[in-house]
């Protein structure tokens, strides 16, 4: 964390001074925004959070409840999410207080009295250490506090406006072209309509979205007609994993998926109900919870279970869907306009509870458009960007759902239907990258490149998230993780990995000559998108990583593209140098060619391009698809 760089602070340096729409921001709900989001679960939190780091932005987010959720439906936070907790500053707070998975256990009929369960195998969570961060249980609750903080905490200094509930939107021209209609749903105006025009509107209200209907998009899919209860309870139990994730198959067909929860005590259990008939109409959801606690009871003999409270219950049927489109540019008029509504979460994609992805995916759905409305309604970007949110982001769903059918009808199989007694923690083993969040990978874009270059580093593939690594600061000798700097502040990063000067016939000079090329020519885009007024790093954050140990490195002959200065004392920002770590060298773990390379990452952490050190046109090309001008942005920010 960096601070003082605007004069000392003696305060919690987390909040960061107003800005912007921060500055006098009004209690009540404005007549005119730049972007809604309709519903505070992660997908809305998410969305708002990145855009509350753009000052200039007027964001509002609404909710039909009067307050924040006390008790949240979802619970599991795969280790990708936690990458994205610590770009938004609180990843080592939610660690702290959450359960951590290191391991599952597998229960299965014993062979000798298939009427008990019998622990059959044990797996790591992560076998081959794919993030160096945890697979996490807490409560979605906390989460949203978390990401609520982040948006009080911001420039813009934004908080749901609670008591408000969606009825329609209208699309219009005009600067303000969605009209939104609300409904008070609290207090003394309960009831009452009120309408809110938005240039952008983002639909994160859930399964039933009235947004998605607002704009004509439709779920496609199916329901697997197979019933799951679920219970967030507080027992006493003989059952020896209490505490360890688990699948539990009885030798009377059915099954449980156990988590722990946070605080030592509390645990979630799915409760398998059994099929359901095609004409039972939504009944099985009136099963009380003294029955899922009978089923549970029945699976898991010979041992007992003895529920002191339950904290949060629920029954549901399995249903497998995906929205036919994201926004609200129909598919045959692709292309012909951009898109004023979005939709993201649940709104999206519906699945099984049991993969641990819902809250997950979602998150990243709102990461993926968060810093891209910031972009082009700050006058950064064109409005084209905001074309490539559906069109990545369906894809992601897609895979989701595939894979969620093969898990959740895998844990609804009777034991005797498997091929082999091992299949169901075989494949928790084998898949375990996808539920990690690490299987994304997007596709050549505008905002994505070809992987023409992709050998000098074979370790950070373009299109997937940047998966950090460790290496030293220069400056003061200390360890990090070379990935975890990276905020959730809407800047690009450009990582300049250094040639090895050992190699025969290396070039040493060439990051220097890029080094001078990026800082002072007319075509670099830290010159050219870079506001005059601004800190030179305020679009791009450039990192140098040198493959010598940090003694190695001497600050003197740094290029000062690395040591920008910034804020209004003009200090030198001495986190921009690095080395390499002696335990782990990066260049080695990542596949950096002894050429060295030219990594560009994206505000939401994922892989953008790979070059040479030498491919300074290439670029300023690719950049060139992507940014405005200052000049051109100022126009373009006033015709928005």
């Amino acid at each position: 964390m960096q601070f003082h760089h605007h004069g000392y602070v003696s305060t919690d340096p987390r909040v960061q001074p107003p800005a912007g729409a921060g500055i006098d921001r009004p209690d009540e709900l404005p007549d005119e925004v730049d972007v809604l989001i309709v519903g505070t679960g992660p997908a809305g939190m998410i969305t708002a959070a990145q855009l509350a780091q753009f000052p200039t932005v007027v964001t509002r987010i609404v909710e039909r409840r009067r307050g924040r959720l006390a008790i949240g439906q979802a619970d599991g936070i795969q280790a990708r999410s936690v990458e994205t907790f610590q770009a938004f500053g609180f990843a080592e707070r939610i660690i702290a207080e959450a359960y951590q998975i290191t391991e599952m256990a597998f229960w299965k009929p014993d062979p000798n009295d298939p009427s008990k369960i019998v622990r059959a195998a044990r797996t790591k969570d992560d076998p081959t250490g794919i993030s160096e961060f945890p697979h996490l249980l807490v409560n979605q609750a906390r989460v949203l506090d978390y990401f609520a903080e982040v948006m009080a905490n911001a420039p813009t200094r934004m908080r749901p406006d609670y008591g408000l509930e969606f009825r329609d939107l209208e699309i219009v021209d005009g600067d303000y072209p969605v009209t939104v209609t609300l409904v008070h749903t609290a207090g003394e105006r309960a009831g009452q309509s009120r309408t809110v025009r938005a240039r952008y509107v983002v639909g994160a209200d859930g399964a039933h979205s009235r947004v998605r209907d607002a704009i004509g998009c439709i779920p496609r899919g199916d329901k697997a007609f197979h019933a799951w209860g679920v219970m967030d309870a507080l027992a006493v139990t003989d059952f020896p994993d209490i505490r360890t994730k688990c699948a539990i198959q009885s030798g009377s067909g059915g099954s449980i998926l156990h988590i722990p929860r946070e605080g030592g005590y509390l645990f979630r259990m799915y409760v398998d109900l059994g099929e359901v008939a095609e004409d039972d109409n939504g009944k099985v959801r009136d099963t009380g919870i003294e029955a899922i606690i009978e089923q549970a009871n029945e699976i898991l003999h010979p041992y007992t279970l003895d529920v002191r409270n339950v904290a949060w219950h629920s029954v549901y049927e399995v249903g497998h869907r995906v929205t036919d489109r994201f926004d609200d540019v129909p598919v045959e008029a692709a292309g012909s306009r951009t898109p004023r509504v979005f939709i993201a979460g649940d709104a999206c994609h519906t699945h099984s509870a049991k993969a641990g992805q819902g809250m997950n995916v979602s998150m990243q759905d709102g990461f993926n458009l968060g810093w891209k409305l910031g972009h082009v309604l700050a006058g950064r970007s064109p409005e084209s960007l905001l074309a490539t949110y559906s069109a990545e982001r369906q894809v992601i769903a897609q895979h989701l759902i595939d894979f969620d059918k093969e898990w959740s009808s895998m844990m609804a199989k009777r034991p005797e239907e498997f091929d082999s007694p091992s299949d169901l923690e075989d494949f928790y083993v084998k898949t375990a990258e996808f539920p990690a969040g690490f299987m994304t990978r997007y596709q050549p874009s505008m905002i994505i490149g070809a992987p023409t270059q992709q050998s000098l580093a074979s370790g950070f593939p373009i299109g997937k998230r940047f998966k950090s690594a460790p290496v030293v600061r220069v400056a003061d000798a200390n360890p990090v993780h070379l990935g975890h700097h990276h905020r959730a502040d809407g800047r690009w990063r450009i990582y300049a990995f250094a040639a090895d000067p050992t190699a025969i016939g290396a070039d040493v000079a060439v990051l220097d000559r890029w080094a001078e090329w990026l800082g002072t020519s007319p075509e670099s885009p830290l010159v050219a998108y870079t506001p005059k007024d601004d800190d030179v790093d305020s679009v791009f954050d450039v990192k140098v990583i040198y493959r010598q140990g940090h003694t190695g490195v001497d600050l003197a002959t740094v290029p000062t593209t690395f040591l920008p200065t910034v804020g209004p004392f003009r200090l030198v920002d001495y986190e921009k140098v690095y080395a390499t770590d002696p335990l782990i060298d990066i260049f080695a773990e990542r596949g950096i060619d002894r050429r060295g390379a030219v990594v560009v990452v994206r505000p939401d952490q994922y892989v953008a391009a790979v070059l040479p050190l030498t491919a300074t046109a290439e670029l300023a090309e690719f950049f060139d698809k992507i940014l405005l001008s200052p000049h051109t942005a100022e126009l373009a920010k006033d015709k928005a």
